[in-house]
Order: C-alpha cells, then sequence, then structure tokens
C-alpha cells in the first residue's frame, strides 16, 4: 500500500475520533462538528492533489490559511474550539503531504488526536473556571476586589483585572479566574464538569 493509500484512511478515522469521538461528545455543538470535518477533508484532498506537483504547494496552504480565518472570524467560538480547528487543519495537512516513511503520517495523526484527548479531558481542569463579572458596586481600592469576588463566587480567585470602573453607575466590571471550591454544594457538583 502506498503513503497516500494508507494516510487517507488513517485521516478519515483520526478526524472521526477528533470530531465526533472527543470533541463533539465533549461539547455538543453540531455546527462546529460538520466544520471540523469539512475543513479536515478539504485540506486532506487540496494538499494530496498538490503533494505530486512541484508548483501550487504554497499558494493551496495560502488559500486554507485564509479560508481558516474568514472561518474563525465569522462566529464567536471559545479557544478550545479554535485547538480543534488547528488539529483538524494539520491532521489534513499531515495525511495529504504525507511526508516520510508511510508509517509517519498515520502516526503522527493518532498522536494529535491523543494529546487533544488528554489535553482537554475535563478531569485535569475540573475546578478551573474564568469569567467576565459586573459587581454591583464600584471598588476604587483594588485590594477589595478580590474578597468581593470570593464572597460572591464562593471560589479561591486565582487572579484577576480590572477591566471598568464606573463610579457613575457604581459597577466594577472584572476579567477573573478561580478555582472552585471542594466543598461546593453537592447539587451544583456534578454540573461542574460542562462548564468551562
Amino acid at each position: 500500500m502506498s503513503g497516500l493509500g494508507l494516510a487517507i484512511p488513517a485521516d478519515l478515522f483520526a478526524i472521526g475520533l477528533l470530531a465526533y469521538g472527543t470533541y463533539f461528545r465533549r461539547y455538543h455543538r453540531r455546527d462546529l462538528l460538520l466544520a471540523y470535518v469539512a475543513l479536515n477533508v478539504g485540506v486532506l484532498a487540496v494538499t494530496a492533489m498538490l503533494a505530486g506537483s512541484g508548483a501550487g504547494m504554497g499558494l493551496g496552504l495560502g488559500l486554507f490559511g485564509i479560508l481558516s480565518i474568514i472561518r474563525l472570524r465569522s462566529d464567536s467560538i471559545t479557544q478550545e474550539e479554535v485547538a480543534y480547528y488547528f488539529i483538524s487543519l494539520a491532521l489534513g495537512l499531515v495525511n495529504g503531504l504525507h511526508p516520510g516513511p508511510f508509517w509517519l503520517a498515520p502516526a503522527l495523526s493518532f498522536l494529535l488526536v491523543a494529546l487533544m484527548y488528554v489535553v482537554d479531558h475535563p478531569r485535569l481542569t475540573l475546578r478551573s473556571r474564568r469569567q467576565r463579572v459586573v459587581l454591583d458596586q464600584a471598588y476604587p481600592d483594588v485590594r477589595d476586589v478580590g474578597p468581593a469576588l470570593e464572597r460572591l463566587l464562593r471560589a479561591d480567585v486565582r487572579y484577576f483585572v480590572v477591566l471598568d470602573l464606573d463610579l457613575v453607575t457604581d459597577t466594577t466590571v472584572v476579567d477573573v479566574r478561580y478555582r472552585t471550591r471542594a466543598d461546593a454544594p453537592a447539587a451544583v457538583r456534578p454540573f461542574q464538569r460542562y462548564a468551562s
């Protein structure tokens, strides 16, 4: 079997594991599931076609780079979803170009999928959160913001940045990163893995 003959099924299997087996089971967003698969298969087809010709490789990669940027700017998606975009793109490029020995592209594909499965596993960062919070009081002294956030969120604040202080409307806008406490109410605990 040629390198491309092995790279194509390896790519389809890898994007299936990434999109259906990992992303969709964790985030349940159907439109991005389709986008990941379409981007991957499109990049795979173009790079496989251009890999045999000396001309047009840079043009093809640049085109898909531009398309990816347009897609990323066209809707509001999280940083986790951007990461899945790049891995889908990388899988298509690796298998379309299939450089080196025949086993290299499939091995890299499964390494990328395994990396995303582990790094994005909910158990690794189950209690870590980030939110933009509007406090219903103006805090001119930044030292008062941390205790106010901890009382409101009932969590341990790790880092925060005051984004806006409005003395007219008596509000403070804060970007806060915090860790929920182990003694969170039992009714809340089962839903912690769904929050980001």
